[in-house]
């Protein structure tokens, strides 16, 4: 089955839901502010050839609850913050939200009303002129050619269309139980899940190249791995979940032969995989690349290995349940068994530094071809 088919974060504003357990993702969503403000000048600045009378920005995989709306206000602020700096009168706009259409549009569009009065209340506000919610795939075609000027998209590039075909023809294990099987085909995982990713990052280039404006504007956050780090080489973005269920399937909670045939859509590429791909698609050019740690600047009273175990759940959730059965019981294990695999006298940051090293990818580029 194809990511349009299993993937959604957990709706609702219940204790599991992505609602109440996205605080990472809102962070990484403030740390963008800053590629979005530079995005928005390029793009409105008195010498910018493209400066129209209306915009057009959409958010590509804009989930659901309080972060839904946060880059595409962030865009409004920059617009309206440029022209009143530059004493020029500010483009209509039209907003454009996307995500899969098992996403959990009902609660974004109850927070449609605020962002329209928040930038309301502004001197010389920005006009929204039309807000769209844009069910579908962002590896498929959404937009009109040229309609789009600026485009943005946090934590959600990892998530691949669909998990290596090669891998389940071969009937190799994503993590296999065994662990000496696991590492001698580490690789063959590993490369399986570069290929697909580069597949797919090309095609997301290559349409939103034909959907933005020459000169258009992008800025965009991936999880990713660092080429500099040996651990991070070697992991993957989904080893943590990976991890708690073979756990669970050795005490018999869940079934081993299922957890051979399970596979996750996702891949943290490595900061140089991300610039190659790019210039080989050539439509693009890097403004800026910024490396981050995911928990930089968040404090222990923030985070912890329950709140971690929480967000977790509330992402991969949906995949899990629908090839493991739904139970509520296996989802509270699952969850259990993840903080217990953060939890040590080191603390939750030794052991993801140790054992699951990730940072984030932010992007800003420009769409030069």
């Amino acid at each position: 089955m194809t990511t349009k088919e299993i993937l959604h974060m957990n709706a609702g504003h219940g204790e599991t839901s992505y609602a109440r357990n996205s605080t990472v993702q809102k962070t990484e969503q403030d740390r963008m502010k800053m590629l979005i403000n530079e995005a928005i000048t390029g793009l409105c600045e008195p010498t910018s050839t493209i400066l129209p009378k209306s915009m057009a920005i959409a958010d590509l995989g804009c989930s659901s609850g309080p972060n839904a709306l946060t880059l595409v206000s962030a865009a409004l602020d920059a617009i309206h913050h440029h022209c009143a700096q530059q004493q020029q009168p500010p483009p209509e706009v039209c907003i454009f939200l996307n995500d899969l259409p098992s996403n959990d549009f009902n609660s974004v569009a109850k927070s449609l009303a605020t962002l329209k009065h928040s930038h309301g209340d502004l001197d010389d506000p920005v006009v929204i002129t039309g807000i769209g919610m844009i069910p579908g795939s962002f590896y498929e075609r959404l937009f009109p050619c040229g309609s789009l000027h600026f485009v943005c998209s946090s934590n959600s590039l990892h998530w691949l269309s669909k998990a290596p075909d090669d891998l389940k023809e071969g009937k190799i294990p994503m993590y296999d139980m065994v662990e000496h099987l696991r590492v001698s085909r580490r690789a063959a995982v590993g490369d399986a899940y570069a290929r697909q990713f580069r597949k797919d990052f090309t095609q997301f280039l290559s349409l939103r190249a034909q959907e933005l404006v020459t000169g258009g504007r992008m800025v965009i956050s991936l999880y990713g791995r660092c080429s500099e780090n040996p651990i991070s080489r070697s992991n993957q973005a989904w080893q943590v979940v990976a991890v708690a269920l073979n756990d669970m399937a050795s005490r018999g909670i869940i079934d081993k032969e299922k957890l051979d045939s399970f596979y996750i859509p996702l891949y943290a590429p490595l900061e140089n995989e991300v610039n190659e791909i790019i210039e080989d698609e050539g439509s693009f050019e890097i403004n800026k690349m910024l490396v981050r740690n995911p928990f930089s600047g968040m404090d222990d009273a923030t985070v912890s290995p329950k709140m971690i175990a929480l967000s977790i759940r509330a992402v991969f959730e949906s995949t899990v349940v629908l090839h493991f059965g739904s139970s509520e019981e296996i989802m509270d294990e699952f969850a259990k068994t993840v903080e217990q695999k953060l939890s040590s006298g080191s603390g939750w940051r030794a052991v993801l530094a140790a054992e699951y090293p990730l940072v984030l990818l932010c992007l800003s580029l420009t769409r030069v071809i």
